[in-house]
């Protein structure tokens, strides 16, 4: 098998006394999108910021590549960078309002010295068709456009120097239901035509479901469950994705799916509950999940769980 193009070891990340990350591990491979999917505050965006050079972590590595991500410094990062881009959760904050399209588009092509004059006009054309606008809303300003039309500019900025991998930020979870789902199945596209890699954070299992190969489940900072996408979503392991895939929309309309509700909310990660953080809201929890901490392990062929009892709850 071939090298991944990404892997992240032992990744630690605190804010103060909040641990945000405890030990994650992530693989990605080419051409594969790994989704990560949790609650808010479970620290798959912490994880994904991280991965991109956003944010430093506190301990763990990162090779991506083939090459040790987190020591590249300067000029070197910055021409690495142009192989991996971040597409953010709101297309309003995330472009400038004060620059048209075409700039903001053309900017990473001339911080990587990649194309100018008519060449680069030209380029930002081709970006705006690829990701379905006109090339003439290259003389717009953000506010003269609609949210999903934002977020399709957002895209084409990351896609401009041409990455092979693409960290997503929760990007449709601040559009209405029918634009988001056009913007997925525009990153559907784009990675069967360009070759992507994405990993894609939301907070729905059911739009991760549809855009990843795998899911990889966060919970208080940990990777709790991580196999391929239909396996996680059709047999849960672990409890917690039980309830996420629960609280998804069932796409039969006389589907009889029923919701499992969790008891309160997720536990204060500066004074986690001793073993197992999840089982203060595990219906299947016993002694054991109160005193010691599950590791994940591998349950079946590529089927990992943090959990003593993996798939007892249906």
């Amino acid at each position: 098998m071939s090298a991944p193009l990404l892997v992240a070891e032992g990744l630690e990340k605190r804010y103060g006394r909040l641990p945000a990350l405890r030990s994650v591990g992530l693989r990605v491979a080419s051409g594969e999108t790994l989704g990560l999917v949790g609650e808010s505050g479970s620290g798959k965006t912490t994880a994904g910021r991280i991965v991109a050079r956003l944010l430093k972590p506190d301990a763990g590595r990162i090779v991506f590549a083939g090459e040790d991500w987190l020591a590249l410094r300067g000029a070197e990062l910055r021409r690495r960078r142009r192989e991996l881009q971040i597409v953010f959760q709101d297309p309003q904050s995330s472009l400038n309002p004060r620059m048209r399209v075409g700039d903001q588009i053309a900017e990473p092509l001339r911080v990587q010295g990649l194309a100018r004059g008519t060449e680069l006009r030209d380029r930002v054309g081709a970006l705006l068709g690829e990701v379905g606008l006109p090339p003439a809303l290259a003389e717009r300003f953000p506010s003269e456009l609609s949210g999903g039309q934002r977020q399709r500019v957002a895209i084409a900025r990351a896609l401009a120097t041409r990455p092979r991998l693409v960290v997503c930020d929760e990007p449709v979870s601040a559009l209405d239901v029918s634009v988001a789902a056009q913007i997925v199945n525009l990153l559907l596209d784009l990675r069967e035509r360009a070759g992507l890699s994405y990993l894609f954070i939301s907070h729905d299992i059911a739009v991760v479901a549809r855009v990843a190969d795998r899911i990889a489940v966060f919970y208080l900072g940990r990777v709790i469950e991580e196999g391929p996408a239909r396996d996680v979503t059709a047999r849960p392991l672990h409890p917690y994705t039980v309830a996420l895939v629960s609280a998804a929309a069932d796409p039969d309309p006389a589907g009889t799916r029923k919701r499992m509700v969790l008891a309160g909310g997720p536990p204060d990660a500066r004074n986690p509950p001793s073993g197992c953080p999840f089982h203060p809201r595990c219906p299947i929890a016993r002694e054991r999940c109160r005193e010691e901490l599950p590791a994940l392990r591998e349950v079946s062929a590529g089927r990992t769980a943090a959990c003593f009892y993996p798939g007892e709850l249906p």
